[in-house]
């Protein structure tokens, strides 16, 4: 049963990019986010302001272990900050799994994800002056999590049809 982990900051295309590479391997796809704002029926924004961070990252962590347990070949988009909370990382290359990290310039992450800040709850009360640089510095934080991954994408200026295709060739 092989996992297929898609990473990356938000607005990198992790659950477009995954939704293709599922339907090209013809197998499931799952996005953590989303699996976790079912389960608890509120979005991640609710889930933040109301139960805080700490309770988001630690429910984050024992869904995306039970995904890595589920006896099925899946592709899952994990949500930005997965990798790098709770030793996630640890677990982006464990037995059958291949993660791969889309990789997004500063300048195309802040190009997709302004006209969207304000369903990102980490980004949703920045100006833009505090936008830029807040995007800077996380993606600088969190890319030795992402460069965990076994594999990694550069998607900058390509669409993500080209990427899915890109991600299954180096699967298969």
């Amino acid at each position: 049963m092989k996992k297929i982990l898609i990473l990356g900051y938000m607005g990198s295309g992790k659950s477009i990019v995954g939704k293709l590479v599922a339907e090209r391997l013809g197998i499931s796809f799952y996005d953590l986010d989303h699996f976790i704002e079912k389960r608890f029926e509120m979005s991640i924004s609710e889930i933040f302001k109301q139960k805080g961070e700490i309770f988001f990252r630690k429910i984050e962590h024992e869904i995306f272990k039970e995904f890595l347990t589920k006896e099925e070949t899946f592709v899952l988009s994990l949500g930005g900050g997965t990798p790098c909370y709770a030793n996630n990382h640890l677990l982006l290359s464990g037995e059958n799994v291949s993660s791969v990290y889309l990789n997004a310039s500063i300048g195309t992450l802040c190009a997709r994800l302004i006209e969207e800040r304000q369903n990102r709850p980490l980004i949703a009360n920045l100006d833009a002056d505090e936008f830029k640089e807040y995007i800077a510095k996380h993606l600088f934080d969190r890319s030795y999590f992402y460069n965990q991954a076994n594999f990694k994408i550069f998607v900058n200026e390509k669409s993500p049809d080209l990427i899915s295709t890109e991600i299954v060739n180096l699967l298969t």
